[in-house]
């Protein structure tokens, strides 16, 4: 038997407990904490990412392993590239090519972030913090978003909204925003209407901590209130989100044959806020067009996607090999415009990303970036297919919540942009570092 150093132990020793950074838990967490005020969370990435560099580097130079296993440091780093090398293969040919390389190279602050990460679920401490907060983050998330549902203001975004009011004299959403807002927004602002489809993709962490503490009733009340935020913040696609979660969260805790009734009155509940609530109900209507046997009723239903995705198919076309550059979708997109003049369902000017996760990497990326992607989600999937059941479990919230962030079936927000970007690699790295966690494999590896 040997130390992670390789070194042979001496004789009836056992081998060191593996521990990740303390702090890297209370990074990542105020780091999700703050993305209502999205500067002061990129304040914290950036400075988490340069701690994290030191504290890496400086452990793994000395030969050990006392933040992330060898398989951990691994696959954080081939997924980042897998995210990071169709953006810099792509900017050799982007429209805006002095901008996409700035883009590129300010990206390698995610790297050390990842690993910082992947540290803070390093071990069953961590991953309790880690996983324990955001599911408690979550849960104060959605209660303020009800609570805004009953009395038309989040206490939350109020709170900040004040403070941001009393340093610099103007509020953290226009006028105009607050004045057009038509769903829930949450503590996320009138500004920033991502609630839905954050909420859907983090609820994992919130369902899975329910279940374990409460059981099946605590889980189907979780499951309810976090669906009822989820239908009236209104993306549609955190909709489809959220329903594989309860599916996929649901099904192992109480049985196909409850799971399907859940279903089913998750079904009448969203057709009872359809008759009660207008947003939801014009979502639905919009929704229904799908079914008219024309091109027009199908990009209505799909709010004027169906233009955009064609013109995303044109510049795949034109730019098979690497793309036309990551964030480089609206700068092209007049070229493939398929109705160039008229009026665009989501209003004036150039879509800004192709809303559909392969659209998006073929047309900003071609089949390059394409391949990258798909290498890393191959690699995601032989470590968890090659995995013990124990670490399975451990990692199954970050699995699912990545899981359904990157569904290929359902429209999504730009991967390429600073938020969306940054929180899809967020659950790479919590994935990969509880997956290959040794804190419960550490005999096991040391006789390896």
């Amino acid at each position: 038997m040997s130390t992670d150093t390789g070194r042979p132990l001496p004789p009836g020793a056992r081998p060191r407990p593996v521990h990740g950074w303390r702090w890297a838990p209370a990074w990542i967490l105020a780091h999700v904490a703050l993305w209502p005020a999205p500067g002061y969370a990129e304040a914290v990435l950036a400075l988490g990412a340069l701690a994290a560099l030191a504290k890496l580097l400086l452990s793994r130079f000395r030969g050990g392993e006392q933040l992330l296993s060898h398989q951990a440091w691994a696959l954080t780093s081939v997924m980042f590239f897998a995210y990071w090398l169709p953006e810099l293969v792509s900017a050799f040919d982007a429209v805006d090519r002095a901008h996409a390389f700035a883009q590129t190279a300010e990206d390698l602050r995610y790297l050390p972030f990842l690993w910082l990460a992947a540290s803070a679920v390093a071990d069953e401490r961590g991953r309790r913090v880690t996983f324990g907060g955001l599911a408690l983050i979550l849960a104060v998330w959605v209660l303020d978003a009800l609570l805004q549902a009953l009395v038309g203001t989040s206490p939350l975004f109020f709170g900040i909204d004040a403070i941001k009011q009393a340093v610099s004299g103007h509020g953290m959403c226009s006028a105009q925003d607050v004045a057009a807002l038509d769903r829930l927004s949450g503590v996320l602002g009138p500004c920033n209407l991502k609630l839905g489809v954050v909420v859907a993709s983090l609820s994992p962490f919130l369902l899975y901590a329910v279940a374990a503490r409460f059981g099946a009733m605590g889980w189907l009340l979780a499951s309810a209130l976090v669906g009822l935020v989820v239908l009236l913040a209104g993306a549609r696609a955190a909709w489809l989100t959220y329903a594989l979660v309860v599916v996929c969260s649901g099904w192992r805790l109480l049985g196909w044959k409850k799971m399907a009734l859940t279903l089913a009155l998750g079904a009448i509940a969203l057709a009872a806020l359809g008759i009660g609530s207008p947003q939801v109900r014009e979502r639905l209507a919009r929704t229904s067009h799908a079914l008219s046997a024309n091109g027009e009723g199908v990009d209505q239903a799909l709010s004027g996607r169906a233009r955009i995705w064609s013109a995303a198919t044109c510049m795949a076309r034109e730019h098979p090999v690497n793309g036309v550059g990551a964030r480089g979708f609206r700068d092209a997109f007049p070229a493939c415009d398929p109705e160039p003049g008229k009026q665009a369902a989501w209003g004036e000017g150039p879509a800004f990303h192709a809303h559909q996760i392969v659209l998006e990497i073929l047309s900003e990326t071609g089949v390059f970036g394409l391949l990258m992607w798909l290498a890393g989600a191959a690699m995601a999937w032989r470590a968890w297919r090659f995995s013990s059941p124990a670490a399975r479990e451990r990692a199954r919230p970050a699995m699912l919540a990545l899981g359904v962030t990157v569904f290929p079936f359902n429209t999504h927000l730009a991967f390429y942009s600073t938020f969306w970007g940054g929180f899809t690699l967020l659950l790479a790295a919590l994935y990969a570092g509880s997956l290959l966690s040794r804190d419960g494999d550490a005999t096991v590896s040391g006789a390896s």
